[in-house]
């Protein structure tokens, strides 16, 4: 009898809360391979970043959670916190601009859900806020947790408001009709508009800066074999970007029970279902292209979340022709987010983001 299990749609950081407790190694090393640097470490749960012309990086650090409520759920127990942050990085120097977002956490500070993607636009810093839940998990947390499910803007003259509660979003529409369940984390900023992938409820979002939301597009569960039965898997769609075309790309974690080159990238355009772009690959936790068009995929473990071996993640290019090159893999451990610069040719990215005061910004030199 197959046991049927679900990490997907809360996103897996507090099913991998334990396993990063026990495995995170003391030093991480960058092996051998390009050439890579650690311009900046001791952040906690790192997440998205985003490369600034000039080289200064904003970081969403995802934080520790904190002493609580703490809430009991189907992946353990998280615990709240206003640890969540919105970070500056000048390499090494680095300095918590926004302070105080809300964050959920193992009781060991790891595997949090918190600040997961930042974007600079002008004067302005937008963020989504993960959750992992429904309304009632929110409130479980109690009122400072409010800005969980949400998407943020922060300036210096106003501090941080709430542009849009994509988990009351979810609540009220469930776009992709699979049981409410929300976690704001993929962020792509656009002209006066943010577009999210919300992790929980399967879905791409569009949301005004006036607050408005709709949805783009959702991704459907998908049957696969797990010990010689057919059971449904999540999509969870984490990154999206814009692609040379103009069109939108996503890519998905998948769902337990996590399956090795189970998880695709997705093209989207507007008012028709999403395409498979590219596949193979496993457990995708961030996209981009270069100047020439090739696809950049992050894999947050090369073998799968659930396989018992120990996670190592994975940098892949895939070429126009399709052909897949392993560009980094040696010393990357639960890597969470990147940017690239100078076409392609170096790689900023974030290391260890599962960990509390363990997380790193990594420079990579093709």
């Amino acid at each position: 009898m197959v046991r049927r299990r679900s990490f997907g749609r809360r996103f897996a950081w507090l099913a991998l809360a334990t396993v990063a407790a026990l495995a995170v190694p003391a030093s991480v090393s960058a092996g051998t391979g390009p050439d890579v640097r650690v311009v900046a470490s001791g952040f906690d749960n790192p997440r998205g970043i985003d490369l600034r012309p000039g080289g200064a990086i904003w970081l969403a650090e995802a934080g520790k959670g904190g002493r609580g409520p703490c809430v009991t759920g189907p992946e353990g127990e998280a615990c709240f916190g206003l640890s969540g942050a919105l970070t500056r990085v000048t390499r090494p120097e680095w300095a918590r601009v926004v302070e105080g977002l809300p964050s959920h956490a193992a009781p060991d500070g790891s595997g949090a859900l918190g600040p997961h993607d930042v974007a600079k636009d002008g004067a302005s810093l937008f963020a989504t806020i993960g959750l992992g839940g429904d309304e009632a998990t929110r409130d479980a947390f109690g009122a400072d947790a409010a800005m969980f499910g949400t998407l943020v803007r922060w300036t210096a003259s106003r501090g941080v408001r709430v542009v849009a509660d994509l988990t009351a979003y979810e609540e009220a529409n469930d776009p992709a009709g699979e049981g409410v369940d929300s976690n704001p984390y993929g962020l792509l900023r656009l002209s006066e508009a943010s577009i999210v992938t919300d992790a929980g409820g399967n879905s791409l979002l569009r949301v005004t800066d006036r607050g408005h939301i709709s949805t783009i597009a959702t991704f459907p569960n998908r049957m696969v074999t797990l010990d010689g039965e057919q059971v449904p898997m999540d999509a969870v769609p984490t990154s999206v970007v814009k692609g040379p075309d103009g069109a939108f790309y996503v890519g998905q974690l998948t769902g337990f029970p996590f399956p090795r080159h189970g998880a695709r990238v997705f093209r989207v355009e507007k008012g028709a279902k999403p395409t498979i772009y590219a596949r193979g690959f496993t457990n995708i936790i961030d996209i981009a292209f270069d100047d020439d068009g090739n696809l950049y995929v992050l894999e947050i473990s090369h073998l799968g979340l659930a396989n018992p071996a120990p996670p190592v993640g994975a940098l892949i290019k895939v070429g126009a022709d399709g052909d897949k090159e392993i560009l980094l893999k040696d010393g990357l451990f639960f890597p969470t987010s990147f940017e690239l610069a100078r076409g392609g040719s170096r790689v900023f990215l974030t290391n260890c983001g599962v960990c509390p005061g363990g997380g790193e910004v990594w420079r990579v030199d093709l």
